[in-house]
């Protein structure tokens, strides 16, 4: 024999699902408005993840050159060296030989004969230098203030490459960055909101069109979960159908974006390998974000509108 509260279980998604069917113009609506809100957090997500991925790639090629004189002894370049690695943002130190610099500005000019043809008629003056790799380029400030100490100013033979121009350019890109990453979370978090409004607002028309039948119900005693379990049913099914749906718009989207060719816009076969790469747990965060969104605001809405706790 059945466990009362298993029939009443039972009786609950049975009433849900039958009422599902019976609305079904108002479910495949509620349905399709959830749909396009899980497919712009999906994709505001995905888009999020490449373009950090393309912030971080920019950011790894900001590097600070400190030009050592001819002078300078080994040891005084390893004890620069082992100093400018204490430094918390420093993530590599590479030190370039004055051949190594001269090999690389003959391949940077390799299209200029005349720059080419000059520096071949003269010694190497090009220095020896220390290539810095940093964490995040908004804290390069740090090693400036490192290397503009009296001591270490010894040892260089010119202004260090985080200066003038390149230090304006470099502080701009920094700048650019941190604010699209904020921009990213907060979009995010925007699109969440919307979606909650938007299922908020659908659960409530739902009521209001049910408001009879519901009003007789509790007439007739039903309990406050007895009501409000079918609509916390119908919303999840709601949320699952939607999180399906949407997933699909996406995988379609990626495939038609991949045959258009349109790469230059949207760093495709990243968000598309990332799209695979984290398939599963998409589809389990989507299905769940559904399954929450729908199931949190059909049980505040029916407590608020049928005032039932």
């Amino acid at each position: 024999m059945k466990d009362h509260k298993f029939i009443k279980l039972e009786r609950i998604v049975k009433t849900g699902a039958v009422n599902f069917i019976r609305n079904i113009w108002l479910a495949i609506a509620a349905i399709a408005m959830m749909t396009t809100t899980l497919t712009i957090l999906l994709v505001a997500v995905v888009a999020n993840a490449t373009f950090s991925n393309s912030i971080t790639d920019l950011t790894s090629r900001i590097d600070v050159s400190v030009y050592l004189k001819d002078s300078v002894t080994e040891q005084q370049r390893n004890q620069l060296r082992a100093d400018l690695k204490n430094i918390d943002n420093v993530k590599s130190i590479e030190y370039v030989t004055k051949e190594q610099a001269l090999k690389d500005f003959r391949e940077d000019h390799a299209n200029d004969p005349e720059t080419l043809s000059a520096v071949s008629e003269v010694d190497n003056t090009l220095p020896a230098s220390l290539k810095i790799k940093v964490y995040d380029p908004n804290r390069l400030q740090t090693i400036k203030d490192f290397v503009d100490k009296k001591e270490i100013q010894a040892l260089q033979s010119e202004q260090t490459s985080y200066s003038g121009e390149r230090k304006e350019a470099i502080d701009s890109i920094a700048k650019a960055t941190d604010f699209f990453r904020k921009a990213g979370i907060v979009s995010i978090i925007i699109f969440i909101i919307i979606s909650i409004l938007i299922i908020f607002n659908t659960i409530r028309m739902t009521i209001f069109n049910r408001r009879d039948e519901l009003i007789i119900m509790r007439l007739l005693g039903a309990s406050p979960w007895y009501i409000k379990g079918p609509f916390v049913v119908e919303t999840t099914m709601y949320g699952i159908m939607a999180a399906v749906v949407s997933i699909a718009i996406v995988w379609g989207l990626f495939a038609i974006a991949s045959s258009l060719e349109v790469s230059s816009l949207l760093d495709i076969d990243f968000s598309r390998n990332y799209f695979s790469r984290h398939l599963w747990l998409i589809v389990v965060a989507q299905i769940g974000a559904g399954i929450i969104i729908g199931a949190v605001s059909s049980a505040v809405a029916t407590r608020r509108y049928l005032k039932l706790k």
